[in-house]
């Protein structure tokens, strides 16, 4: 089959499904085209026995209220997507031990004159420089949606007169910030509980990147669907067919098709399709290596993927529990609760690359504590993450891999029971382990980096965002997703997906397209 579109945008994940309504809504003809029989890649759902799981989705944050709404709700209701949003109680617990060695266990509400409340409870004392430091953030937010409506071209000037606290302090790391502003030690501590959702320590991670994740949280309270992250992506895909976009199911992306130097097709394996763009959410690694003729690849690129030099994020190992009692039952309380070796996120990261027995980090979850109709009555349901490095995984026998992910299993078990006091083994119905190899295979990620490239160091969010002011190298074609500036995490995926999308609009239009 032979057909001729606009854009084709391939990979139905989240931020394919943003940048395919994007440009559905500006009336462009969309074909988006899916591997899968399913839409939303890690967004979607499976069901073991009598329970529904959840794959992947912690929480949304940037949502915030129908009269308040953040970025990502004021999106979805840009592009008439409807979603039956449930908020989470709190911000978190973190069970764990100051960096001082002393017993931690805390829990954050939202709301920023709440978490300072709180946070003085805790650090006594803290609060004037908890009221710096949110004033910061606040410049940080601001600043940080200037450039990202700039579509690429932020004006230096503005950024100087207007934001100049984000170019004193974004490209930093978090620690870093955090000492020259003199935040109290078990400040710190207490808020270096999410790097785990960006899967990078805070002696590395962009302040910038870290601050605007957090106060997203803390300001907008977080949320989740009440029909699994699956819920979110079949509304997408309604909206976008509505909009008259069309999706091929089992159809994968083999090569792309150019003319000279300028993409103009893609071939598939249901056919060829010719198009003037296309926005593709694959790692751009896979795209250099198996998608595109080598001499179009430019010196830039190649580069930037020698200097990366496969340095993928958050591998993710995933312990999914289906319980044959109710939360109540079984004394959970909280719906997200940290549990960690140690508060030093440097500490924890290392120790995640440790394998098994070093690795003391995970993030367990029970949705029924915000969704009660997440399992069927008198049960529960809920889940541990955790990341690892590659190593651990790819020196395994295959005889030894099913003992050794069972290994995992059971050693977050039991970390539950001895820091929370929730003994939920007796009560499994159903358990099924998810290891970053099972990721590789289910999305097309290489190592099962669910995230892309470490947003660290001189990759850092600042800098990613900064290179978008220069005209991507190869025309008619934009890598989106995890691997693009705005890094990893589901609001971050659908913020890029627009984000690319307008780019790809703008690259039309200057094209006399």
């Amino acid at each position: 089959m032979n057909k001729h579109v606009d854009i084709v945008v391939v990979g139905a994940g989240n931020a394919g499904l943003s940048a395919a309504l994007h440009c559905a809504t500006e009336g462009k003809k969309v074909l988006l085209i899916e591997q899968h029989n399913l839409p939303g890649g890690c967004a979607t759902s499976f069901v073991r026995g009598r329970f529904e799981f959840e794959p992947s989705l912690h929480e949304l944050c940037d949502i915030g209220t129908e009269d308040d709404p953040g970025e990502i709700r004021q999106m979805m209701n840009d592009y008439g997507v409807k979603v039956d949003w449930r908020q989470v109680p709190d911000c978190f617990r973190i069970i764990s031990k100051y960096t001082d060695g002393t017993p931690m266990d805390v829990s954050m509400p939202f709301g920023v004159e709440n978490f300072i409340d709180k946070m003085e409870y805790y650090v006594p004392g803290s609060r004037p420089k908890m009221e710096e430091y949110f004033e910061l953030l606040n410049e940080i937010m601001a600043g940080t949606a200037y450039i990202s409506s700039s579509n690429g071209h932020a004006d230096s000037e503005v950024l100087k007169k207007e934001y100049p606290n984000l170019l004193r302090t974004g490209a930093y790391p978090v620690k870093k910030v955090w000492d020259a502003m003199k935040i109290p030690k078990k400040c710190q501590d207490i808020m270096s509980t999410y790097w785990g959702y960006l899967g990078i320590d805070m002696e590395r991670m962009a302040f910038i990147h870290y601050c605007n994740m957090f106060m997203k949280y803390v300001a907008k309270a977080a949320y989740i669907p009440a029909h699994t992250s699956h819920e979110i992506s079949n509304a997408m895909i309604e909206r976008f067919r509505e909009l008259g976009g069309e999706v091929w199911y089992n159809c994968r992306a083999e090569e792309f098709l150019f003319n000279g130097d300028r993409l103009c097709g893609v071939r598939t394996t249901s056919g060829i399709i010719e198009c003037d763009y296309v926005l593709a959410n694959i790692n751009p690694d896979i795209i250099y290596a198996k998608m595109m003729p080598k001499e179009l690849i430019p010196e830039r690129e190649k580069k930037l993927s020698t200097a990366r030099n496969h340095n993928y994020s958050a591998r993710m190992y995933t312990v999914y529990v289906g319980l044959n009692k109710s939360a109540e039952e079984l004394g959970i309380k909280d719906y997200c609760i940290f549990l960690a070796g140690t508060s030093d996120s440097a500490v924890e990261y290392k120790n995640l690359l440790g394998g098994y027995k070093k690795n003391d980090f995970t993030i367990f979850l029970c949705s029924n504590i915000v969704n009660p109709d997440a399992s069927p009555a008198g049960t529960s349901v809920g889940f541990f993450t955790s990341m690892g490095g590659p190593e651990e995984w790819s020196r395994l026998k295959t005889e030894k891999y099913v003992k050794y992910k069972n290994l995992y299993a059971k050693k977050f078990i039991r970390m539950l029971k001895e820091q929370a006091g929730i003994d939920i083994e007796p009560y499994i119905e159903e358990v099924c382990v998810a290891t970053p190899w099972t990721f590789a295979r289910y999305l097309g990620t290489p190592e099962g980096s669910v995230y892309g490239y470490e947003t660290a160091d001189w990759d850092g969010m600042m800098a990613r965002m900064m290179m978008l002011s220069s005209d991507y190298p190869i025309k008619g074609l934009r890598p989106i997703g995890a691997a693009g500036p705005r890094g990893d995490g589901y609001s971050s995926a659908y913020v890029c997906g627009r984000l690319m999308a307008r780019l790809a609009l703008k690259d039309l239009r200057e094209e006399g397209g």
